[in-house]
């Protein structure tokens, strides 16, 4: 029998949590809380931790150590509860292309012990909204990448799902479709009243989230509000010097300006007066400089010195089986 514990409105809990890959340390005692009804998102490059937090959340892995509650249940201890109260999209693909896509709906519906008349009338909404309406009766295979994504979204709210999971869910996607699925996102969270935890490589996908949890080799580095940017970004340069002498040169003298350093590129934290100084001592000496209005991409150079960028998959996600787990396929 399942066992809600009262956790003061959060609708995901987060304590302590840790997990380790052999000697990798994925997450390390990570700690945070989910509103209900909060557009949450997690930033931060591939090996972060954001995808084995996620999984975790969704029980396929169990953390070393500490607990995580969805909605009131402990994903360790109640994990069939926990799942129920999850519309999950997974980064790696996981329909059955073999059935169609009204089929692939029922499916799911079907595994959650969905009411064959709320079954019907969900599937016609899902569809509907993410535009597939059309498509209901053609095999799955013959969907464009795009329409796979909105499919996938659709079923995860054929059930009762009040948390959303979304692993990355625009990833390798067009801008045009990008911005089609987050109008997705955020019209089911008005309409359905869901939480939705949105993880991302994408610094412009979150600048309409309620909250941003920047992430980096299991760590949280900072969970901010829309204030993150005002907090944490400035005005940056960016400077591509013509020789390593000069390269030197300016790392000694402006040290306590420098925010990060790739390659032959510096960053250096600026304003408008030192901008103009600077061109007057280097501006024969340097062969590029971009002057950088604070973003969330800046917000991210400020606390990690790197900047965020798509990376290879690890060896750990590279030996991910496909299985099954509560009717879906999962990584």
């Amino acid at each position: 029998m399942s066992s809600k514990v009262s956790l003061n409105q959060s609708a995901v809990k987060i304590a302590d949590l840790t997990k380790r890959y052999g000697r990798t340390l994925a997450l390390d005692e990570i700690s945070l809380d989910v509103r209900p009804q909060e557009l949450f998102a997690l930033l931060g490059p591939n090996g972060a931790g954001k995808t084995s937090l996620i999984h975790i959340l969704c029980t396929i892995l169990r953390p070393d150590t500490g607990q995580a509650w969805i909605d009131g249940f402990d994903v360790v201890k109640d994990p069939l509860a926990a799942r129920r109260r999850l519309g999950i999209v997974f980064q790696e693909p996981s329909l059955d292309d073999r059935l169609t896509v009204y089929e692939n709906l029922n499916l799911h519906g079907l595994v959650f012990g969905v009411p064959r008349k709320v079954r019907k009338q969900r599937i016609e909404e899902m569809l509907n909204l993410v535009e597939l309406t059309e498509w209901a009766d053609k095999t799955t295979r013959m969907l464009s990448s795009g329409m796979k994504r909105r499919l996938e979204i659709a079923r995860a709210l054929i059930h009762d799902s009040a948390i959303m999971l979304l692993d990355e869910p625009t990833v390798g996607l067009d801008a045009q479709t990008r911005e089609k699925i987050w109008s997705y996102i955020k019209q089911l969270r008005e309409d359905r009243q869901i939480t939705v935890i949105v993880t991302t490589h994408y610094i412009d996908e979150v600048e309409g989230c309620d909250r941003v949890c920047v992430i980096d080799h299991g760590k949280i580095l900072v969970l901010d509000t829309k204030k993150l940017k005002k907090t944490y970004a400035q005005q940056i340069l960016r400077i591509i010097p013509k020789s390593d002498e000069v390269l030197q040169e300016i790392l000694t003298s402006h040290s306590h300006r420098l925010t990060g350093q790739h390659g032959e590129t510096i960053l250096l934290k600026t304003d408008d007066s030192f901008t103009e100084s600077f061109l007057s001592e280097y501006g024969t000496r340097i062969r590029s400089l971009v002057s950088e209005v604070p973003s969330l991409e800046t917000v991210f150079l400020s606390l990690t010195g790197r900047e965020l960028r798509d990376q290879a998959a690890g060896v750990r996600e590279r030996t991910y089986a496909f299985g099954k787990r509560g009717g879906e396929h999962t990584r």
